[in-house]
């Protein structure tokens, strides 16, 4: 058989999307970040109407390709909180106005197998999109984001995805030099406020496009 580990991850995915779709999710199983991103430009988008754009950091989500494609449409009314440049008023003030777009695009730390979306934040514009103020969310993960529980899922964010993080930021953490969570009270301590989204409320607002390959941390 040619390619096991993708039949195998895309059994999974198509059996978490069940999952997910029960939740009150609208989910899409794509089998690389070119089909992902087409399901936005040409599925999501349309169907969806925004006349905003905005997003939260999420590797996934740059590795889409989406945040260069969007910057130069000019049907949308995009707020870039990813610039470069901005002071750090400027910059909390755009991820601000982010919560209130139409259209919010985004990762997820981890995904159980439940069907719960489990993340972890600094500053929090991230989870507070996800939870409420944009019309609609689209939530990227790679199969790498999965996991059996709520326990596996914050095990993992916070010996893996944090700390890798902070060494991706330059964060001045223990986690940066051990590798592993010390529960710090590092002013840089990127784990400050936990969601666990269980169903997407009003039904199919958080939209979850899960790709068949390992992205973002």
């Amino acid at each position: 058989m040619d390619k096991p580990i993708d039949k195998f991850w895309r059994t999974r995915l198509t059996d978490l999307k069940k999952v997910l779709d029960s939740n009150n999710f609208e989910t899409f199983v794509a089998e690389n970040i070119d089909e992902a991103k087409n399901i936005v430009l040409e599925k999501i988008i349309p169907e969806t109407s925004p006349t905003s754009v905005s997003w939260g950091g999420s590797l996934t989500f740059t590795a889409t390709g989406l945040y260069d494609t969007l910057k130069k449409r000019g049907d949308l009314k995009v707020l870039d909180t990813f610039e470069k440049n901005l002071t750090p008023e400027e910059s909390l003030e755009r991820r601000r106005r982010s919560l209130l777009v139409d259209l919010f695009i985004t990762g997820s730390n981890a995904v159980t197998e439940a069907g719960q979306l489990v993340n972890l934040d600094m500053i929090g514009n991230r989870i507070c999109g996800i939870t409420f103020g944009p019309k609609h969310v689209i939530i990227l993960a790679g199969r790498n984001k999965i996991v059996p529980d709520l326990d596996a899922a914050m095990f993992r964010i916070k010996n893996y995805a944090a700390p890798v993080n902070t060494m991706r930021l330059d964060k001045k953490t223990p986690c940066a030099k051990t590798s592993y969570c010390e529960e710090c009270k590092s002013s840089d301590r990127i784990c400050n406020t936990w969601t666990i989204t269980e169903k997407s409320f009003p039904k199919g607002r958080v939209k979850v496009i899960l790709i068949n390959d390992d992205l973002g941390f």
